[in-house]
C-alpha cells in the first residue's frame, strides 16, 4: 500500500545505539567520543519541487503524488521535521588526495531519519544542502542548484545503469541565493541553492571509522562496526573478530564490484577520498564527476587534480585498495591484529580482475576472455582506442553493429560502421588506419569462433554497453535551462536515463558525441568542488 511520507516508520537505530554529541547547539567544534550531532535543517524561503524519482517513492512505499504535496515539499526542503525523525550530522574523518584531513563530517548532509518501509528494508533519508552543521567548518551548508542537479540525475542515472549507487528521492529548490566562487579565482557570485534528498540503506563510509581509530577511540570504532554489521550484514553473524575480517573481505568486494561499474560505463568518480567511500559499496558523494567522452585513461573531471590526476579514470581501482587498505587499519584493533585483515584484503584484486574479466567478455559480446590470447586483444583494444579521439560510449555499441562476415573485408569497409565514434574520421589515416582495421578483422574473427549470431551478440553487447550515459554536457544544458527556470530538460534527462540500454527512437540527441563547443567549457570538461 503506497502512504504518505508521514505515514512511514522511522526507526532510527543510528542515534537510538550509538553515541551521541553531548554538547547541544550549531556551532562548529570538534567532536569526540561521539558518531553524530543531533542538528536541525535550516527552513528556506520559498522551497518548490523540480523533479523527483518515482522508483526511489516506490522503492520508500510512498505514493508518488505525496511528493507534490505542500507538506511533503516542506520536509524535503528542511522547512518541517516530522515528529517521529531524529536529523543529525555524522562524525567521520578521512584522506583527502592520499593526505589524512582529520575531522571532516556532513557539513552541508542532514539524515532525517531511517524509514523503515517494510521487514527487511532499511533506507536514510538525507537532505544535501540543508544548512550548517557542527562539521560545516567556515562553510555554509548548503548547495547550489547546478551541482544538485548533478547529484539527483547521476544518483538515478547510475541505479538504471546497474551501477551501485545512492539515490535520490527528489530535488528541491529552496528560493535562496547561496555565494560560490566556482572558479577559485576571488569572483564569488550568488548562485541559486537546492537541495537533494538522498537515499541510501546507510550513509556510513570508510572515514567512519579511521577518526575514531585516529583518536585511540577503539571502543567508538567497534560500537560503530558492530551496528553496522548487526543492520547491515547481519548474515555474517555476531560481531567477532572473525566476523570483522570477513566483514572486511565482504566490503572489498563489494567495492570492487561498484569499481568494475565504473570501468564499464566510463564514470569518473573524481574525488575517491576515503571520506567519500561507502561501506555498503556504493557510489556515493556526487562531486566533479563525470564521464569520459574520448577513451583516456588518464582523464578527470575535476580542476582541483588536474595537475596530480590521482583520481583519473584508469586509476581508480587501485585507488579504491588503497582506501580499502586505510579502512583496514582502522580495524585492527577490533581484530588484534592485522593478518587476518591483510588475508580480507585479497578479496579485492581477485574480485577486480575476475569482474573485469567479465565485463570485458561481455563488452566484446564473447562467452569468456581466453588467457593470453583474449589479454592481448583487450590490450590492443585500448591501444586503438587512443590511435585518434574515439568516444568509448559509441564505440562500443557501433562495434555490436557489425557483422563477423566483415573479418575479410578491406580497411575501408571494416571501419565505416566506427565512423560515427571518431571525433575526427579523417584523422585515422596511414599506419593507425590499418592498425585499427586489423584490431577489428582479429575482434570480429573472435567473435566467429564463439558462433554466436551476430544479432544475439549484438543484444548481448547492447545489454552492457549503454547508448545514454549522463555526459557532462548533457548535464550543462539541463543546468542553463534550470538557472534560468526552465526544468524540463532536467525531467527529460531524467526519463533518458530510465532506459540507458534502449533505442529510445526520438531521443537520439541524447546519445551524441560531445559537441565541439563543450570542449573547454566549465562544467563540461571539468568541474570544481565549488557546491
Amino acid at each position: 500500500m503506497l502512504r504518505d511520507l508521514s505515514e512511514l516508520t522511522f526507526d532510527n537505530s543510528f542515534v537510538r545505539e550509538l553515541p551521541g554529541d553531548p554538547i547541544e547547539g550549531n556551532h562548529r567544534r570538534q567532536v569526540r567520543g561521539a558518531s553524530w550531532s543531533r542538528v536541525e535543517p535550516t527552513p528556506v524561503s520559498e522551497p518548490t519541487l523540480v523533479a523527483y524519482s518515482r522508483e526511489v517513492a516506490a522503492m520508500l512505499g510512498l505514493d508518488p503524488e505525496a511528493i507534490e504535496r505542500p507538506e511533503t515539499v516542506a520536509t524535503l526542503a528542511g522547512n518541517q521535521v516530522l515528529p517521529t525523525m531524529a536529523p543529525y550530522a555524522a562524525c567521520y574523518g578521512g584522506h583527502q588526495f592520499g593526505n589524512w584531513a582529520g575531522q571532516l563530517g556532513d557539513g552541508r548532509a542532514i539524515t532525517l531519519a531511517e524509514a523503515v518501509p517494510r521487514e527487511g528494508a532499511r533506507f536514510e533519508l538525507q537532505l544535501k544542502g540543508a544548512g550548517p552543521t557542527p562539521y560545516s567548518r567556515t562553510a555554509d551548508g548548503r548547495a547550489v542548484l547546478r551541482s544538485s542537479v548533478r547529484e539527483f540525475l547521476c544518483s538515478e542515472a547510475m541505479h538504471h545503469l546497474g551501477v551501485p549507487t545512492t539515490r535520490a528521492l527528489s530535488l528541491v529548490t529552496t528560493g535562496d541565493a547561496v555565494v560560490r566562487d566556482m572558479f577559485y579565482d576571488g569572483r564569488a557570485a550568488p548562485e541559486m541553492g537546492a537541495i537533494v534528498c538522498r537515499v541510501a540503506p546507510t550513509f556510513v563510509r570508510f572515514g567512519n571509522f579511521e577518526l575514531p581509530a585516529s583518536r585511540g577511540e577503539d571502543a567508538l570504532t567497534k560500537q560503530l562496526a558492530d551496528w553496522v554489521i548487526r543492520t547491515h550484514f547481519p548474515e555474517l553473524g555476531e560481531p567477532s573478530p572473525e566476523v570483522y575480517a570477513a566483514w572486511m573481505a565482504e566490503i572489498a568486494r563489494r567495492t570492487a564490484a561498484m569499481v568494475v561499474g565504473w570501468m564499464r560505463v566510463g564514470f569518473v568518480h573524481g574525488v575517491m577520498n576515503t571520506d567519500n567511500m561507502s561501506i555498503l559499496g556504493l557510489t556515493i558523494d556526487y562531486g566533479p564527476y563525470g564521464w569520459i567522452d574520448d577513451y583516456d585513461p588518464d582523464w578527470t573531471p575535476n580542476t582541483t587534480d588536474a595537475n596530480g590526476r590521482r583520481y583519473r579514470y584508469g586509476h581508480q581501482p587501485r585507488i579504491a585498495f588503497w582506501n580499502l587498505i586505510r579502512l583496514a587499519n582502522a580495524l585492527v584493533p577490533l581484530v588484534g591484529e592485522p593478518a587476518p585483515l591483510e588475508e580480507a584484503l585479497d578479496a579485492y584484486p581477485a574480485a577486480v580482475e575476475r569482474g573485469q574479466r567479465e565485463m570485458f567478455a561481455a563488452k566484446l559480446g564473447l562467452e569468456a576472455l581466453r588467457p593470453d590470447e583474449d589479454d592481448a586483444l583487450v590490450e590492443e583494444l585500448f591501444a586503438v582506442l587512443r590511435l585518434v579521439e574515439t568516444d568509448m560510449t559509441i564505440f562500443y555499441r557501433r562495434l555490436a553493429t557489425l557483422p563477423t562476415s566483415l573479418r575479410e573485408g578491406a580497411d575501408e569497409a571494416v571501419l565505416e560502421g566506427l565512423r560515427d565514434a571518431y571525433y575526427a574520421p579523417d584523422a585515422l589515416a596511414g599506419a593507425d588506419r590499418a592498425r585499427a582495421a586489423a584490431w577489428v578483422r582479429r575482434y570480429l574473427a573472435r567473435a566467429h569462433e564463439d558462433g554466436l549470431p551476430d544479432a544475439d551478440r549484438r543484444a548481448r553487447m547492447d545489454a552492457v554497453n549503454p547508448k545514454y550515459v549522463l555526459r557532462n554536457y548533457l548535464a550543462q544544458l539541463a543546468i542553463d535551462d534550470a538557472e534560468k527556470g526552465d526544468f524540463a530538460l532536467v525531467r527529460e534527462l531524467l526519463d533518458v536515463m530510465r532506459d540507458p540500454y534502449g533505442e529510445q527512437p526520438g531521443r537520439e540527441r541524447f546519445a551524441e558525441k560531445r559537441p565541439e563547443w563543450a570542449r573547454h567549457r566549465a562544467g563540461c570538461s571539468m568541474l570544481s568542488c565549488s557546491s
